[in-house]
């Protein structure tokens, strides 16, 4: 699954790949690229919220943005991809907020650089 955040009046540019084992590839415009450990206790969350979600029904299209300095945050998984705040995948909005904050500054509580 990857999360990313793009746009805004800063100019958001980050992504967040998370793989099967918990390990997320965090990347953000001018920083260096990291690796961390997800907390297992987001990890089951953002799973949970994954399971509920119908990807069958969704598109493979990338958002665009809806008006000058739009931010968009989409979740991609299985070559389909939504903005986070389509109803589709709302289950995911909460742990994919917390994500994005927490891993564009680790180490942190919920991902631990490795």
């Amino acid at each position: 699954m990857t999360v990313s955040r793009t746009g805004g009046f800063a100019g958001f540019d980050d992504q967040v790949l998370i793989s099967p084992d918990g390990v997320a590839t965090v990347s953000s415009r001018g920083k260096e690229t990291i690796r961390c450990k997800l907390a297992p206790s987001l990890l089951t969350t953002i799973r949970q919220a994954s399971q509920q979600v119908d990807w069958a029904s969704l598109v493979a299209t990338k958002p665009t943005t809806k008006h000058p300095d739009d931010m968009i945050l989409a979740v991609s998984a299985n070559g389909k991809t939504a903005r986070i705040e389509d109803p589709k995948v709302k289950p995911l909005a909460a742990p994919v907020n917390a994500l994005l904050t927490e891993a564009a500054i680790p180490p942190g509580k919920l991902c631990t650089k490795i």
